[in-house]
């Protein structure tokens, strides 16, 4: 059995607001020589609180961007803002306008190429079914749509999961609810907010095409999207899909397939495409002991567990895997455990979490247990997946725990928190594809003195916008390769190869 406050949460369970006065702790703690976990903001109510299911997203101005499930003005959520330092700003509380234009935010927010944020609220808006919403840096929001607006909700309702920008412009997600059969959507919205439905999931005979995908989507290099739902598929433990930007939906695996589930059942996240093409991904539950599994499958539907959770004493290893996992610049991926960890005998025995590395080929790594302070100072149950910054670290949230312990029902109101891990830094572009010509904006810390900018070799031409931003085309000539950037203290390389479309 896993942690139930958190998937009480999961399941919407309405949490009290906590308002108290203590704003922000940064603690550094080590667990490890290599890795070193520090506090950076702990919710109080009043700023948000309960940072569920949305991993923070790294804007072009170096700053980190996220949404709390609670809390704020209003106690219905906010859109938050916090520097690598630890300076936290509300930018928007949810139910501001007459009638709730959105709440409870369960997801993260996706940066589009127009500089402003993107993301979903799971309640609220004109029908009280969720929406999406557009919300610029500075804070400005716009409810961009508001679903169940058609007869019997075949829009879709509920959706959980963040958008992805797609190389057409346009956002593509998922709701948990609603649609033809009640189970789900994947759906297209462009960013004046016209919605196209492309599947409504559990269409086929038994849900054999899935129900319920609470975890976001992810774009190929072949165009289509890949992601996961939680329930349906030929053995009832859920799917990972592959669709087209047309919406023909091919079902690649049904989970539960072996014996016991040991191939893992109802995966709550996203995928993360890899550097070799393949997919990986966490299942919440099954595997060798029923607490939950990480998996690489591959475009064509083979998939390998490449780790039970649970298999160490008093599940050291972790328990319930609800984030999508990153894969970092040393070619590992990691991720957080919900449960689970050394400390068992916290959070109602089940232990509070955990933030582990695993290898390609499954070697796991516990890195930090949580609530390895008095009172989960240090936060407990993160739920949500990491973001690796350019600076080389990994942030991250934790749905419960921080210095206001009290707060929030007696558990704390969660917190935000950055992981050394010893890594280096390297740049990122957005996007990470595109034609001779197309614009780029390559981020990065502390690049204000780059002196030169390559696409696999090949020299562009370049504008320095900040210390974290450089603006940059296509350069004619390019290949498909890393993206460099030339400093006075070297050379910065791009996380992931960009690819130079024809």
């Amino acid at each position: 059995m896993t942690n139930l406050r958190t998937f009480g949460a999961k399941a919407r369970v309405v949490k009290t607001a906590c308002i108290l006065s203590v704003f922000c702790l940064a603690v550094a703690l080590t667990s490890s020589a290599a890795t070193t976990v520090t506090t950076l903001v702990s919710f109080d109510g009043t700023n948000g609180s309960q940072p569920e299911f949305g991993s923070l997203v790294q804007g072009t101005n170096g700053n980190f961007y996220g949404t709390t499930w609670s809390g704020g003005a209003n106690i219905a959520g906010t859109v938050f803002k916090i520097t690598p330092a630890g300076k936290l700003t509300t930018l928007y509380s949810f139910c501001a306008q007459a009638g709730c234009n959105g709440y409870s935010p369960d997801a993260g927010l996706v940066q589009a190429t127009n500089g402003n944020f993107y993301g979903t609220t799971g309640l609220g808006g004109a029908h009280n079914y969720g929406t999406v919403f557009e919300i610029t840096p500075a804070g400005k929001l716009t409810t961009l749509y508001s679903f169940c607006a058609q007869s019997g909700c075949t829009d879709g309702q509920s959706p959980d999961a963040g958008l992805v920008q797609a190389t057409n412009g346009n956002f593509y997600g998922t709701t948990l609810n609603g649609g033809a059969i009640g189970a789900g959507t994947v759906f297209e919205i462009t960013p004046a907010g016209k919605l196209t439905t492309l599947h409504s999931f559990c269409s086929q005979t038994s849900c054999g095409d899935g129900g319920a995908s609470q975890g976001g989507l992810v774009q190929a290099t072949n165009g289509n999207f890949y992601g996961t739902t939680s329930g349906g598929g030929a053995n009832g433990g859920g799917t990972v899909f592959e669709i087209t930007p047309a919406g023909k939906l091919t079902t690649l695996y049904s989970f539960c397939a072996q014996s016991g589930c040991a191939d893992g059942s109802e995966p709550s996240a996203g995928l993360v495409r890899a550097t070799n093409g393949n997919f990986y991904g966490t299942t919440t539950y099954g595997g060798a002991d029923g607490k939950g599994t990480v998996f690489e499958i591959t475009p064509a539907g083979k998939l390998t567990t490449l780790h039970s959770f649970c298999s160490q004493i008093s599940c050291g290893d972790g328990d319930g895997a609800f984030g999508t996992l990153v894969q970092a610049t040393n070619g590992n991926f990691y991720g957080t455990t919900v449960a689970g960890g050394a400390n068992s005998s916290g959070c109602g025995g089940y232990g509070c979490g955990t933030v582990f590395q695993i290898t390609p080929a499954g070697k796991l790594t516990t890195l930090y247990s949580f609530c390895a302070q008095s009172g989960c100072a240090d936060g407990s149950e993160p739920s949500v997946g990491l973001v690796e910054a350019t600076n080389g670290n990994f942030y991250g949230t934790t749905t419960y725990g921080g210095a206001n312990s009290s707060g929030c029902g007696g558990y704390g109101c969660g917190t935000v928190f950055s992981l050394s891990v010893g890594l280096g830094p390297f740049v990122e572009t957005r996007p990470t594809s595109g034609k001779v010509g197309a614009a780029v904006i390559i981020l990065g810390t502390n690049v204000t003195g780059a002196t030169g900018v390559s696409f696999h070799g090949t020299a562009a031409k370049f504008e320095v916008v900040s210390k974290s931003e450089i603006k940059t085309t296509v350069p004619s000539g390019a290949t498909t390769g890393y993206v460099t950037v030339t400093t006075a203290k070297g050379t910065l390389k791009s996380n992931v190869k960009f690819r130079v479309i024809p």
